[in-house]
């Protein structure tokens, strides 16, 4: 089991979210009878999670950790700083998550080794054209982040490099796990990044019919 390395410890400062469910209309209401109108429905939990950790993804990728505050998490995800702290208890918690991509890897590697080329580049495709992002190409920013850039390096080898290798037999496995994702990434800077103009005018189904072999061929011993 991979360890995710966690960022200096800071202040907490913890609140809770107060409110509850919409009123319902009493049970057995008759049919005509008015009712109270509902109240709105609340957030989906999960997604506003999602909101928040594509927000922070975002800042993190373009400011130092220490510069980032939960006001801007916050005004980004269109959520509220405490809604921030009640999910994820405070800011060092919150990017302890961002700095981890065991989940990424959960979706990423989650397909037989024989079409585990074809999925991981459909799957960093439709991670671009569906949300406008891949939480692996996360590492390609390491370098601005100091200490948090150092965190993500030991994660990503760790949680995606290495976790790739122990699926592969024979030998150079790891050799062979990093030249495979090293290919990956290769295609999501080019068209997450640069956005090359051939590159996304090109269905995600012809460029994986396309690119993945060669995701494959460095997966195979």
């Amino acid at each position: 089991m991979s360890t995710v390395t966690t960022p200096p410890t800071g202040l907490t400062a913890p609140a809770t979210v107060p409110g509850g469910p919409g009123d319902q209309p009493a049970a057995g209401t008759p049919a005509g009878d008015a009712v109270a109108a509902p109240a709105a429905p609340r957030r989906d939990a999960e997604a506003s999670r999602a909101a928040i950790l594509r927000a922070a993804r975002y800042l993190l990728a373009r400011h130092a950790h220490a510069d980032i505050t939960l006001k801007a998490v916050a005004d980004r995800a269109g959520v509220s700083a405490p809604l921030i702290l009640k999910y994820f208890g405070n800011k060092d918690a919150l990017f302890a998550r961002v700095m981890s991509f065991e989940s990424d890897a959960d979706a990423l590697l989650d397909a037989p080794l024989e079409e585990l080329g074809r999925h991981m580049v459909r799957h960093l495709l439709e991670g671009q054209t569906q949300r406008g992002a891949d939480p692996v190409l996360r590492i390609v920013f390491a370098p601005l982040q100091g200490e948090q850039g150092d965190i993500l390096r030991a994660n990503f080898r760790t949680q995606v490099s290495e976790r790739l290798a122990e699926r592969l037999s024979g030998p150079g496995a790891g050799l062979r796990a990093e030249l495979a994702v090293s290919t990956l990434l290769g295609l999501g800077v080019m068209y997450g990044i640069a956005r090359g103009t051939h590159l996304r005018a090109t269905s995600v189904d012809a460029i994986v019919d396309r690119y993945s072999p060669a995701v494959q061929a460095q997966l195979a011993p």
